[in-house]
């Protein structure tokens, strides 16, 4: 069994720091870089993605809304027009990053509630994916990695794109196996044993439990953690155990979903 495991990382912003992404960087193998618009900065975006090279790990460019004081959690009414154009940026401005310091972007993702939104609505995934086709260009090998979405998936494969879906093994599901909004109690998976179960029973049995006690099949390619979450590190730590002894091998999105 070969999955990848990932983290949101360059989510600081000047000289405040979130996470532990060095420490992270020593267990994952592909990392979601925030692009300035949610969070980062050109340097922090440069550091990270010097030491993503450094470390052999695959890079990401995880897009958001301009909101840096929410986070980008806060949903903002944009023309979609308007909002693909922000896409594009952010992919933009990590792929130059890549390039100068001799690695290369890999996959993307959609953040907070961008992501949020975009999984859940077909009429605005579309054009999102489509911003995503447009600079397809100068890396055919791009990959969108996403959590369990028909929407997001229908317009991937209408534009030629793959999708490395992504199990995210501190946030709860609904029914549809989509996330759960944050404001929702029990959104937020906080136990270190809940987390490490979860991730057991995708192993296991390639399902996951809804906030409703549903049982729902994911053919996960990848376990996300977010690294701002307290203990971050030590979970991924034992996440990545976890995968080893069963018999698993930590692989980077590209290498999973590598074109034949």
């Amino acid at each position: 069994m070969k999955i990848d495991l990932n983290a949101d990382l360059g989510e600081g912003f000047g000289p405040w720091r979130m996470g532990e992404d060095e420490a992270l960087m020593r267990l994952i193998s592909s990392a979601n870089v925030a692009c300035g618009f949610h969070a980062g900065d050109p340097l922090i975006m440069h550091n990270t993605v010097r030491q993503a090279k450094a470390g052999g790990i695959d890079l990401g460019a995880h897009v958001g809304f301009p909101d840096l004081m929410g986070f980008g959690r806060r949903q903002m009414n944009i023309e979609l027009k308007e909002l693909a154009t922000y896409v594009i940026y952010q992919l933009g401005a990590l792929a130059g990053m890549a390039a100068v310091n001799g690695h290369r972007m890999t996959h993307m993702s959609f953040h907070g509630a961008l992501g949020n939104r975009v999984a859940a609505d077909a009429a605005m995934a579309e054009p999102l994916v489509a911003a995503v086709a447009a600079v397809a260009a100068f890396d055919p090998t791009l990959i969108i990695s996403s959590s369990s979405s028909r929407a997001i998936e229908n317009a991937a494969e209408k534009h030629g794109l793959r999708v490395a879906t992504t199990f995210l093994a501190d946030r709860a599901y609904d029914d549809d196996c989509l996330l759960v909004p944050r404001k929702v109690a029990g959104s937020v998976i906080k136990e270190p044993a809940a987390v490490l179960q979860r991730v057991r029973q995708l192993l296991e049995e390639g399902t996951v439990t809804s906030l409703n006690g549903k049982r729902l099949a994911v053919p996960a390619h990848s376990i996300l953690l977010h690294g701002d979450t307290p203990g971050a590190v030590e979970l991924a730590r034992t996440i990545r155990r976890e995968i080893e002894q069963a018999g698993g091998c930590i692989t980077p999105i590209s290498q999973l979903l590598a074109a034949s």
